[in-house]
């Protein structure tokens, strides 16, 4: 159950009603994350805005969704996890490229150094040695997207502890941290190729 009131979209008003709008016709729905999000439309605003640049990065979309995966595991969020496993799978990852990112782990060099890298991020909470910083660079990854890398860490992490304070309510097709073995996460309405 919520512990932070979602806003219906239906009865939304203000800004937030116009960051529904956007979300709705980014996402085809206004999922229960941004449904909570909502009651700040300033940190609602924020986080689009935020998703938004990074959408026009360096960093490709499989990349983001693959840190997110990687995030969303570290911290437990099961609703992120689900959330991020559906879009994943919409835009090609397969379920082992899912599993082995929830691993920290990719059969690309330098994406399994960018997930690493958000990995360690997360778990030493940024305080990170010299030895990490030229490991990932070692693998090509540049100074942009080094500071891509932590952008999309921070951006998931706010999002995985909102669901965390929340108790946001799972509306993905659910995947729970901790079974870390591929698995089915698309249902026939997705209209991937798995």
């Amino acid at each position: 159950m919520n512990r932070i009131t979602p806003i219906d979209p239906d009865t939304a008003t203000g800004q937030t009603k116009e960051l529904f709008a956007v979300v709705q016709s980014e996402l085809g729905a206004v999922p229960n994350v941004f449904r909570v999000m909502g009651n700040s439309p300033a940190a609602l605003a924020g986080f689009l805005n935020l998703k938004g640049a990074l959408a026009e990065g360096h960093l490709d979309d499989q990349i983001q969704e693959q840190i997110s995966l990687t995030v969303s595991e570290t911290n437990l969020c099961n609703y992120c996890l689900s959330a991020h496993s559906s879009i994943g799978c919409q835009i090609g990852l397969s379920d082992q490229d899912m599993a082995d990112a929830r691993h920290a782990s990719s059969n690309s060099p330098k994406t399994d150094a960018i997930l690493k890298f958000a990995r360690s991020i997360v778990v030493n909470r940024g305080e990170l040695g010299d030895a990490e910083l030229q490991t990932v660079r070692a693998a090509g990854v540049s100074e942009g997207e080094l500071v891509e890398t932590i952008a999309n860490v921070v951006a998931n992490i706010f999002t995985n502890y909102l669901n965390h304070v929340a108790g946001t309510a799972v509306d993905f097709p659910e995947v729970r941290t901790g079974d870390l073995e591929p698995i089915e996460t698309c249902s026939s309405e997705c209209g991937c190729s798995h």
